[in-house]
């Protein structure tokens, strides 16, 4: 396994490693079982003579002025050890200034599905993803590039960057990895007191609910999230939901005649930790 912090190192990686079949996976470090699980999807799509890519960037244009940059878990010993362990060829781990220049002017905004869900209450936060995404794209020239789907709607919005775009890359969607109780993975979790932690499977559980609710005829999202803030309020009483919202998943817009899939995306902070999770409704 290769590790470099530098794009000339990178590009002269490549150069020599071109191999049948290019796999990317973007990640901001502090890896869990759930990026093992991207990593490892990636080996399988590369194969074993392509080669899978995996950068650890902790990315500050996507963090808010009052959210954790400064404090977010940064691990690299532990990552690479992952990384390894899970069949990466190269790791592109580099620091800020090599990724963006002091006098930057050029960055790369959506302007539809980034207006809800967490982009209501993180202004700024996906044009710092799409920014960063379009650079490593460019950078890593991937056939194929690996998300996971607890971020819904950071999946969706890359997958209209690279339709809008023309990126020649190939996206795959990989299910949420979670606990034995149910909360999904996430580097966040550390955060989370003995006490937050103990309710926090609460948002897994809600959204369940909600789900067995859709199965059995109830189709008004208001009623579903009403069900899942009563769920949330009553079994986690330490969270504070920031939202709750039934969707169209093809535009996270609001559900219509024509929609054919629901995703309900929920985000709850337990103390400075604010997890996300969604479920789809089918």
């Amino acid at each position: 396994m290769n590790v470099t912090n530098t794009i000339r190192q990178l590009r002269s990686w490549s150069a020599v490693n071109k191999g049948p079949r290019r796999v990317f996976v973007p990640t901001m470090g502090a890896l869990h079982q759930g990026h093992a699980a991207l990593i490892h999807a990636a080996r399988e799509i590369a194969g074993q003579s392509g080669n899978v890519i995996v950068s650890i960037f902790v990315n500050p244009t996507q963090f808010g002025p009052n959210e954790d940059f400064e404090k977010y878990p940064r691990t690299l010993v532990e990552d690479l050890a992952i990384c390894r362990d899970h069949g990466a060829d190269m790791i592109f781990a580099p620091k800020v200034d090599e990724i963006y220049p002091p006098d930057r002017s050029v960055q790369i905004t959506e302007t539809s599905l980034s207006k809800a869900l967490c982009g209501a209450t993180r202004p700024g936060h996906f044009e710092g993803v799409v920014t960063v995404v379009t650079k490593l794209f460019n950078l890593v020239q991937a056939d194929d590039a690996v998300f996971g789907k607890k971020d819904y709607q950071q999946l969706a919005i890359i997958t209209r960057l690279v339709r809008d775009l023309d990126f020649n890359v190939t996206l795959h969607g990989i299910d949420t990895v979670r606990e034995d109780d149910g909360l999904a993975m996430s580097s966040r979790n550390r955060y989370l007191s003995a006490e937050e932690r103990a309710q926090a499977p609460a948002l897994r559980a809600a959204l369940v609910s909600a789900r067995e609710a859709w199965k059995k005829g109830e189709s008004d999202p208001d009623a579903l999230e009403k069900l899942i803030a009563d769920h949330i309020k009553a079994h986690a009483p330490l969270g504070r939901i920031d939202y709750i919202s039934a969707v169209d998943a093809s535009n996270l817009q609001a559900i219509s005649a024509t929609t054919q899939l629901v995703v309900v995306a929920v985000a709850v902070f337990f103390g400075k930790a604010r997890l996300i999770d969604n479920i789809e409704l089918k």
